[in-house]
């Protein structure tokens, strides 16, 4: 495996997710990918993604949205340690790109002003979370459909963030000890690359963390519907002929 790469990518994946609350299993997944099978390699991202999660938040001191964290975050964690538990079983190059047509959409919808008329309350901000957590456990990257669905919550960026990586952390803890049960003993020979990640993360983290204070809360959005897009574009063409 390329450390460089690795470190590399699990900067750039650190430094994404302290602006928009997603990007560390984006990026560092497919390196991983590159050498190991691909659930294998989901399973030991969840280790620098849970790591760099809560340095996250802890950067960040809290403060996210108590409404959005009690209803979408709730549901979004329950979702998402259903989809971790059928990960094995139904995930498949087929729903990457399906998961990748609908970041496609968000990112559209938010250039056209459609998204800026969405708002999720009551019982769709439960179902919202519940979907967005199954479907990104089962593909095991979830933080890029729940970014996209927490646009629809209208919050400001510190906050928008600090929600997210709350909703982060209970996810993690959801579905992280469900991954490290089901790859068992083969996490211990990537010991090296998942600490080679971890540090990357870390520092990612740390370099996002100023970029976030510096984004003015007008241009946010578009830049989080443009890194949406990215990701979405990215799962459509690549990432599936890597999992064949």
């Amino acid at each position: 495996m390329d450390a460089l790469l690795l470190v590399v990518a699990a900067f750039a994946g650190g430094a994404i997710a302290a602006v928009s609350g997603f990007g560390i299993g984006s990026l560092v997944t497919p390196v991983l990918a590159l050498s190991v099978d691909t659930k294998l390699a989901v399973a030991a991202v969840a280790i620098p993604h849970v790591l760099g999660t809560a340095f996250r938040y802890w950067r960040l001191g809290g403060r996210p949205d108590r409404h959005v964290l009690l209803t979408f975050g709730l549901t979004s964690a329950a979702g998402g340690l259903l989809g971790a538990l059928l990960h094995g079983r139904l995930g498949s190059p087929s729903l990457s790109l399906v998961f990748g047509a609908l970041l496609v959409c968000v990112a559209l919808s938010e250039f056209t002003g459609l998204a800026r008329r969405l708002h999720f309350e009551g019982r769709l901000a439960w179902a919202a979370g519940a979907l967005s957590g199954f479907l990104g456990g089962l593909v095991g990257n979830q933080g890029g459909i729940r970014s996209a669905a927490l646009l629809a919550f209208g919050m400001e960026p510190r906050t928008f963030v600090a929600t997210a990586t709350a909703i982060g952390l209970m996810v993690d803890a959801a579905r992280t000890p469900v991954y490290l049960w089901t790859a068992g003993a083969d996490l211990a020979a990537l010991a090296w690359p998942i600490a080679l990640a971890s540090a990357g993360v870390l520092a990612g983290t740390i370099a996002g963390g100023a970029l976030l204070a510096r984004i003015p809360p007008r241009v946010y959005r578009p830049v989080v519907a443009s890194l949406l897009g990215g990701l979405g574009v990215e799962r459509r063409g690549g990432r599936e002929c890597r999992w064949a």
